[in-house]
């Protein structure tokens, strides 16, 4: 089948958003997401208060444990491994994540008193369920984030937190991915003030930070949208693609790669950039796109590190011919001197670009996807809620 021939059977060509009409949910509900980001602050914000009421039922184990588990699968699962970063960062709390499907099959976690996390989109993933309740069998108090209420999940929970992202008809996860981020940065905050790691003050910069984030989402979305489906259109015929970040950014190559993946069924592959020597570069050729992130904190000397070490990554990959997608930070020109293709976010604290570089991604995969005339909303062999094992 030629990619012409599918876009015209699927009706695949994109609707333009000033119009108000998509030609697919997901590229809706892309649009979706910074309400959905301010929702969910809104949800779980209250004159300055994170989470008002909503841990009580666990206050006396957040005095008291140790660790914190998360289990998850899928795109939750990168959303627990940015958060990792997010809690252990800001918080001090010790983080480990782990697959969902795997969790009923660990250790019993002697000599620990953690709490376990998990994370599901529909409330209803039976791994994730399944996780839950073996955490409960062991006498472990649960927090469960969902994007649905009146779930199994959030129903057997010790507590729950629900986003506020609405319903979401397409299969790859975009806004919910999104809104997860958001509440696992407002855990970050709250564990943070709980353990007296920050000042109330402080605390308030960041939740300032956090809740300007949608407005400047929302103004570069169709500039981004744009550009995708630019570049979309140049690497669509690619057959593999390989994603590069640092840091709390590696979960997002790998949420990059899983949405290509999903979508476009090109083998797409997320990696630490600090990785490319150990092996991935053997594949390294101008038949390879190479989508690197290389968002920059600037305030944040941690974050300028890991970027130099980025740029030097990207040359190495441009040595050996191989085309770059890059999403950098506003006002950065050291990217575009290196990568043809570049998505310029908004600056943002280095543990909220996250949630922002994430999109361009986004876009790129229901472009490419689009261009190979795929139905986005519903990808072969795959389903809204995973609900056997």
């Amino acid at each position: 089948m030629t990619p012409t021939k599918n876009k015209k059977e699927n009706g695949s060509k994109s609707a333009s958003p000033s119009s108000g009409k998509f030609a697919h949910a997901m590229r809706r509900e892309i649009y979706e997401q910074p309400a959905a980001i301010a929702k969910t602050v809104e949800k779980h914000l209250e004159n300055d208060i994170i989470f008002p009421g909503e841990l009580e039922p666990i206050a006396g184990a957040l005095l008291t444990f140790e660790k914190l588990i998360i289990a998850a699968s899928g795109s939750s699962r990168h959303a627990g491994l940015a958060g990792e970063i997010m809690i252990e960062d800001l918080s001090g709390v010790a983080v480990d994540v782990e697959y969902a499907s795997e969790y009923c099959y660990r250790s019993t976690h002697a000599a620990v008193e953690p709490i376990v996390m998990v994370i599901t989109q529909s409330g209803e993933t039976a791994d994730t369920l399944a996780a839950q309740r073996e955490a409960l069998t062991r006498g472990v108090k649960t927090i469960a984030i969902s994007n649905v209420p009146n779930t199994t999940i959030v129903r057997e929970a010790s507590a729950a937190l629900i986003s506020g992202a609405g319903p979401e008809v397409s299969i790859p996860a975009t806004k919910s991915f999104t809104t997860q981020l958001t509440i696992l940065y407002l855990m970050a905050l709250f564990l943070a003030r709980k353990r007296g790691r920050m000042t109330s003050e402080v605390t308030r910069s960041y939740l300032q930070r956090l809740m300007r984030l949608p407005a400047a989402i929302e103004e570069k979305l169709a500039i981004w949208d744009g550009l995708a489906e630019e570049f979309g259109g140049v690497h669509f015929q690619a057959e593999k693609f390989l994603y590069l970040g640092r840091g709390v950014h590696y979960a997002i190559a790998r949420e990059g790669a899983l949405k290509l993946k999903e979508i476009s069924y090109a083998h797409a592959e997320g990696y630490p950039a600090g990785e490319l020597k150990h092996g991935p570069n053997a594949l390294v050729d101008d038949k390879l796109p190479v989508v690197v992130i290389a968002t920059c904190d600037h305030r944040d000397p941690d974050s300028v590190l890991r970027y130099r070490r980025t740029l030097e990554v990207m040359k190495e990959v441009r040595s050996r011919k191989g085309p770059l997608v890059t999403v950098a930070t506003e006002g950065d020109n050291e990217v575009s001197a290196i990568a043809e293709h570049v998505f310029y976010v908004p600056p943002a604290p280095e543990l909220l670009l996250p949630i922002v570089e994430v999109i361009p991604l986004q876009l790129f995969a229901y472009h490419v996807a689009v261009n190979k005339g795929y139905d986005v909303d519903h990808p072969r062999n795959l389903v809204k809620a995973v609900v056997t094992e």
